[in-house]
């Protein structure tokens, strides 16, 4: 397996693997090269390139939707098509500069947005974005604005779809009682063996037991509304222009589904306010940095301050403290049942995510107050409904 952060090496065998891909789709031209996108934990991404008659070239994303993941990847393609369809209606009434652009589907030969390949799964193909580039780790704090600011657009734009017309393709994903008790369950049962090497962060969690409910009660509650909510939203779903870092388009919408969109919101917090990966292993160096929030609730708020209600922009700063326990119980989990559901690349890989995740909460514990005073701050000079 490709050590992380390496680039899998092009072979030709792996050549010859996205050539037959890339035709199964309407692709004009003749393939040129490709490559493996080493990217996220879930799909098995490729980037193809096409040689049209006139001598220009073309680039495409070719991604295999992973079954074990999404047990119906039919239903994710159909809320794909539905909300790129839906943002590319509203972006053609809507003036430019709402980071608002999605990537376009391409269709296979037979017709369909996608292809099943017996024995391979069921593949997709997308538009590639030249002139465009993500990061992994936030930089500086014009890039974590515009990473809040693409993801507020992204939920401005779908606000007016019915939830109802989205089928939720992973059930309970950010259902945080159930999370915990399954990691509580399988903890009980330790089918690998491994909970002595965990107990710390085992007994960190279940620390936290209280958090987990709190979102949930509140939607119960029908004081936080169910809206469509992209439910990924790390850094890396963000493509920035190259030469001016503003945000362009919000990739990866496998995972969206009727949710709260402090799940979103939190998952910035997450992802966007440490200055390290989420694998890093010297948990000193792990932080969260106010400077790095205060930009993310600058960007999201400037562009979804319009529709989002007041118990919303108040739960924003807990978000992220949540989510964050959230994504170090799942890891927490995989590692206990055996690295089934993450990619993993080295010994006590989801181990060492997970250490990452508590490390942070522990962070963002630690500057909670200050964050929410932030917030009110802001949605008082926006003047939020």
């Amino acid at each position: 397996m490709t050590p992380p952060h390496q680039k899998p090496p092009v072979t030709p065998e792996l050549l010859t693997r996205i050539a037959s891909i890339g035709d199964l789709f309407a692709i004009e031209g003749e393939f040129v090269t490709g490559k493996e996108i080493p990217s996220g934990h879930i799909n098995t991404t490729y980037k193809a390139v096409y040689r049209k008659a006139d001598g220009t070239e073309d680039a495409y994303i070719l991604q295999r939707i992973n079954d074990y993941v999404f047990k119906d990847p039919r239903a994710v393609m159909r809320n794909v098509e539905k909300v790129t369809r839906h943002i590319n209606w509203k972006v053609l009434r809507r003036v430019k500069g709402s980071a608002g652009q999605t990537l376009n589907l391409y269709p296979a030969r037979g017709g369909r947005n996608y292809i099943e390949i017996p024995g391979d799964g069921l593949w997709r193909c997308y538009n590639y974005l030249e002139g465009t580039h993500t990061y992994d780790v936030v930089e500086n704090t014009r890039q974590a604005y515009q990473a809040g600011f693409a993801f507020g657009s992204f939920q401005d734009l779908i606000s007016d779809m019915n939830p109802e017309d989205i089928v939720e393709t992973i059930p309970n994903f950010h259902h945080t009682r159930q999370r915990f008790n399954r990691l509580m369950e399988v903890a009980a049962q330790d089918p690998e063996g491994r909970l002595d090497s965990c107990r710390e962060e085992f007994e960190f969690i279940k620390a936290r037991e209280a958090d987990v409910d709190r979102l949930l009660d509140l939607q119960a509650q029908g004081i936080l509304p169910t809206r469509i909510t992209h439910n990924d939203t790390k850094i890396n779903n963000v493509m920035l222009d190259e030469e001016s870092d503003n945000a362009v388009c919000v990739i990866d919408l496998d995972t969206v589904m009727p949710g709260l969109v402090l799940y979103d919101f939190g998952d910035m917090v997450r992802t966007v306010t440490p200055p390290t990966e989420e694998d890093e292993q010297d948990l000193s160096k792990i932080r969260m940095r106010m400077s790095m929030f205060q930009s993310i609730v600058d960007g999201y708020l400037d562009a979804a301050h319009k529709f989002l209600m007041p118990a919303e922009i108040d739960q924003l700063a807990f978000s992220g403290k949540l989510i964050t326990l959230e994504v170090g119980i799942r890891f927490l989990t995989d590692y206990l049942e055996g690295d089934k559901y993450f990619k993993t690349s080295m010994p006590k890989h989801n181990l060492i995510r997970c250490r990452t995740q508590l490390k942070l909460v522990e962070c963002i514990e630690s500057e909670l107050s200050a964050m929410e005073q932030y917030v009110q701050r802001v949605a008082r000079r926006l003047k939020c409904k």
